[in-house]
């Protein structure tokens, strides 16, 4: 049974808003140390899909300019026990008003808490969400 704890979802809350520290000024030697030093780990991003933490650094290094500068809109972080949480955020890149998200499993290491899972995605534009 999973029992949400807050004192884990405040911990890695403070990870997640570090990481956005880091993605915002481009910070590649700490956005490697967010991520799970394997072979397992998998980010998967608006247009690249990375498997491995070595493909992870490899399209960090080659990353002309870093992310593109956004607003976060809502984080939420949930405890999945004392080890082991999944965050997720909503944003909007303020180069194209574009609103986009970012989930993160984040698992509690030896290390410290470190993802060893990410996607990050766009929405569509309004008119092209007609379902």
């Amino acid at each position: 049974m999973i029992s949400h704890d807050n004192a884990v979802a405040a911990e890695v809350r403070q990870e997640v808003d570090a990481y956005e520290a880091a993605l915002m000024t481009n910070d590649v030697a700490a956005l490697d140390g967010f991520f799970w030093r394997s072979p397992r780990t998998v980010r998967y991003g608006v247009a690249e899909n990375l498997y491995g933490f070595d493909a992870i650094a490899t399209f960090r290094i080659g990353r002309s300019g870093g992310s593109p500068p956004r607003e976060r809109l809502r984080t939420e972080v949930v405890a999945l026990g004392p080890d082991a949480a999944v965050a997720h955020v909503e944003f909007t890149r303020l180069d194209t008003g574009r609103n986009g998200r970012q989930s993160q499993t984040w698992i509690r290491t030896d290390e410290g808490w470190r993802i060893v899972s990410a996607h990050v995605s766009l929405r569509q534009d309004r008119a092209d969400q007609r379902l």
